[in-house]
């Protein structure tokens, strides 16, 4: 249902209490930092500013000693890019650390608000009750893209949620989607209503995974990748969003659209 918040994003969905520090899967041990699941975090998100690694951390002053200890160690950079507070980068020393194999770079100024609202919702997705209860695992853009390569004319999701299938050892308990792969969708600006439907018409007939042959991406009669996309958006896109999604017929049962969580926007001001 449009205008609900994130933290409820589908039946069964409850809020937890705890902090998102420990929801990054596949973090890297033996970093000889405190949070390196963090660390890897912030190496898939492109960069965060300090305000959503303080949730990350548990408080503005750990996010301060995180930021700083991975300067010193040569894993990370930090400025002030835009409004708000500074951003935080991971550097081609810390990718490596982290295990990961993306292009180092300071986060575009143009992505800025793009990529502050992904974070937030990932962090509030994670810090759902719904999310660890059913082992979820976020397979960020930045991986997607890295897989896909360069040349392909293909629309990619801003995020994967996959839901490791019931009975698996690591799945403390199974959700009704267990098994599923969801599409992660946020919407800042308005699109046209033709290209919105146009994307969505993609990610739901998509068959295969992102660097597939061609012949693979889309096949008649095999299950879709994405058993649902869930777009968050903010009150600019969200009239855009809610008639494309009308405008699907059947296939707009699995569209799931929802509000941006709070703190997704960029700040108006320098903090």
């Amino acid at each position: 249902m449009a205008g609900e918040s994130l933290l409820n994003p589908a039946p069964g969905f409850a809020a937890s209490s705890g902090s998102a520090s420990g929801a990054a899967s596949g973090a890297v041990r033996g970093l000889g930092v405190r949070n390196p699941e963090t660390l890897v975090f912030a190496a898939d998100m492109y960069g965060l500013q300090l305000d959503q690694l303080a949730v990350l951390t548990g408080g503005e002053r750990s996010a301060r000693a995180a930021a700083a200890r991975w300067r010193e160690l040569g894993y990370a950079e930090s400025a002030r890019l835009g409004p708000g507070p500074a951003w935080l980068w991971v550097t081609r020393a810390g990718l490596a650390a982290c295990g990961r194999g993306y292009k180092p770079g300071q986060p575009a100024l143009s992505r800025l608000a793009h990529i502050r609202a992904v974070t937030a919702c990932r962090i509030a997705l994670e810090a759902t009750g719904g999310y660890a209860h059913g082992g979820a695992f976020w397979r960020c853009e930045r991986r997607i893209r890295t897989r896909h390569g360069v040349g392909v004319r293909q629309h990619l999701p801003d995020a994967e949620v996959h839901w490791p299938d019931a009975g698996k050892p690591d799945v403390a308990n199974a959700v009704a989607w267990a098994g599923e792969c969801w599409a992660v969708e946020a919407e800042l600006s308005p699109k046209t209503v033709s290209r919105t439907v146009a994307i969505m018409r993609e990610i739901l007939s998509r068959t295969g995974d992102y660097g597939c042959a061609a012949a693979d991406v889309s096949v008649p009669g095999r299950p879709p990748r994405h058993a649902r996309a869930l777009y968050l958006c903010s009150a600019a896109a969200l009239p855009t969003v809610l008639r494309a999604r009308d405008a699907l017929g059947p296939q707009a049962v699995r569209v799931e659209v929802r509000d941006l969580p709070a703190g997704a926007l960029l700040p108006s001001r320098r903090a």
